[in-house]
């Protein structure tokens, strides 16, 4: 009981946001995308202001990192990507990532096929969902 209240209690945590600065820049060098934000632990960099949706997206990836912890959140973050970029790696011409843009290569699809992102990346417009986020469903709601 004591613990759950815990748990619920962090719903409502948010991270820490950090404007304008260069880590998405320098990161975007090693990603297969340009990184615009990016959440780090409790700290979101983003290369210029962020807006609501911006925000939200991140925070559902803050949220992600509570329920795992740091290390959890890497490994399945890693794995997956590892696994769609195997699996995309001759699959992706042709079909657009979830807002609506081509993909522009297997690795670029593989990132938009971790979970982490599909859940950010599918309740990044409803106003509602951070308060009525199920906790940890989208390790199995969602697939690679």
């Amino acid at each position: 009981s004591f613990v759950l209240c815990g748990v619920e209690r962090m719903k409502n945590w948010k991270p820490i946001f950090i404007e304008n600065s260069k880590i998405p820049v320098w990161l975007s060098h090693l990603a297969p995308l340009n990184i615009g934000a990016i959440t780090i632990f409790f700290l979101v960099f983003s290369r210029g202001e962020m807006d609501e949706v911006t925000k939200r997206h991140e925070t559902i990836h803050f949220q992600q990192t509570l329920e795992l912890l740091v290390i959890g959140m890497i490994g399945i973050y890693v794995w997956d990507y590892l696994v769609g970029a195997w699996k995309y790696r001759n699959d992706w011409e042709g079909q657009n990532n979830p807002r609506g843009y081509p993909y522009a290569s297997g690795a670029n699809k593989a990132y938009f096929r971790i979970r982490a992102e599909q859940e950010a990346y599918g309740n990044e417009l409803d106003e509602d969902y951070l308060a009525t986020r199920p906790r940890f469903s989208w390790i199995t709601k969602y697939s690679v």
